[in-house]
């Protein structure tokens, strides 16, 4: 079978929500600008499956427990003001959020939270910004690569998750004085060059 006939023969056996569900994961970046990306790559021949789900979705929780850390140091250290401080006090209730929804739906098999080390970033407005920015666009880029990867019902869930991020990550670039979506796509990375891109940062120990 050629690659076309498959690719429409599994848009065919998609109904409209999960389509729609697909392309919201998929589009949910182009709120947020350029990417920073987190993907597993789908190996040939591989099908959506709770196994995969929690490979994908505790690749998901790592991140999150990153920004979650980040922007709860960052509230604590009260360095920062104005549209910088109304920003970090409300996303972090949402990064904590989605750390709780990712260790509710892996269970026992939830990475625990590792070390972090933000240095100055989450006390210096030039520096949390290049940070939020930075951040915010691998996490949407992350959920983005993995939307054919998963199965219906946890792409209904994560779709939740990357329009938020998107929001972020728009809200952030605007605070910065950036373009709050430069580019009409973002191409999504494979997971080397996603963890390359966190390791770069310094954050986890």
């Amino acid at each position: 079978m050629s690659l076309r006939r498959e690719s429409t023969a599994t848009e065919t056996s998609l109904d409209r929500g999960e389509l729609f569900a697909r392309a919201l994961v998929a589009g949910g970046v182009l709120a947020g600008g350029g990417a920073l990306v987190a993907a597993f790559p789908r190996l040939a021949g591989s099908a959506p499956s709770a196994a995969q789900d929690r490979k994908i979705l505790n690749f998901a929780l790592l991140l999150e427990y990153v920004e979650a850390g980040f922007y709860e140091e960052a509230f604590k250290n009260g360095k920062l003001t104005g549209d910088l401080r109304e920003y970090v006090s409300i996303v972090r209730g949402h990064e904590r959020q989605h750390v709780a929804f990712l260790t509710k739906a892996l269970g026992g098999a939830a990475r625990k939270e590792p070390k972090l080390d933000f240095g100055d970033a989450t006390s210096d407005p030039q520096r949390f910004t290049d940070a939020a920015i930075e951040l915010e666009e691998l996490m949407i880029a992350a959920y983005n690569g993995q939307a054919v990867n998963l199965t219906k019902a946890t792409l209904a869930q994560a779709a939740k998750i990357v329009s938020v991020e998107a929001r972020h990550a728009g809200w952030i670039r605007a605070i910065a004085g950036k373009n709050p979506a430069p580019d009409a796509t973002d191409a999504p990375k494979t997971a080397a060059q996603a963890q390359m891109s966190l390791d770069q940062t310094g954050f986890v120990g």
